[in-house]
């Protein structure tokens, strides 16, 4: 079983509605991702990611009938924290989230597609560093940028990389990229709502860090 098809994300429903407990329920299992990056220094990521889960999730368990979706934790922090909102709670931590989930789908997605170094068919750096173009980079400063450049050349081997989330089974690369792009099905527009969300509120900050 590939790691990613263990705990899929469901489909949205038309208003583009996120449930708050089944999104914190699943999105618990993806810090795990980033162990089969290998290195450590990708446990920066991993540990930001856990730490954003559960300042959400501190959030929603004090009220889970008022904060059904993640829509609604937003609004309501919204409304109790004008002054200090978007900066406060479950929001800043849904923004920084919704960062890391977005560096794990464009990488997935740029393996999917076939991107790769043609001089070095069998490293990720190529798709991990559009990943974190994409995501990160815009809003870290420079310290935090020679960190993950630092990252970037410790990136796996395709072939391990693969290997790690199929959890070490021995899966063709066409099988495991079946599962990534099953596992996108879904995962891919959850994180586009959040981002919509946060756009159509207001929300988004680019202070760097």
């Amino acid at each position: 079983m590939s790691l990613l098809l263990e705990n899929e994300f469901r489909e949205l429903p038309t208003d583009k509605s996120i449930d708050t407990k089944f999104f914190l329920e699943t999105v618990a299992h993806l810090p795990s991702f980033f162990d089969c990056m290998g290195s450590k220094i990708f446990s920066i990521i991993k540990s930001d990611i856990n730490g954003n889960i559960t300042k959400i999730k501190a959030v929603y368990l004090k009220d889970p009938m008022k904060y059904v979706t993640l829509q609604d934790i937003v609004v309501a922090e919204r409304e109790a924290n004008a002054a200090e909102w978007p900066k406060v709670g479950a929001t800043l931590a849904l923004m920084w989230l919704k960062r890391g989930l977005r560096f794990i789908q464009v990488l997935l997605q740029s393996l999917a597609d076939g991107d790769r170094d043609e001089n070095n068919p069998n490293h990720i750096r190529v798709n991990v560093i559009k990943a974190y173009e994409q995501a990160l980079k815009k809003y870290h400063g420079l310290m935090v940028r020679t960190v993950f450049n630092a990252a970037l050349l410790a990136a796996p081997y395709r072939s391990n990389f693969l290997k790690a989330l199929s959890k070490g089974q021995e899966v063709t690369e066409e099988d495991c990229m079946a599962n990534i792009r099953q596992f996108l099905v879904n995962y891919t527009p959850t994180v586009d709502a959040i981002y919509e969300m946060y756009t159509d509120l207001n929300a988004e900050l680019d202070y760097t860090v």
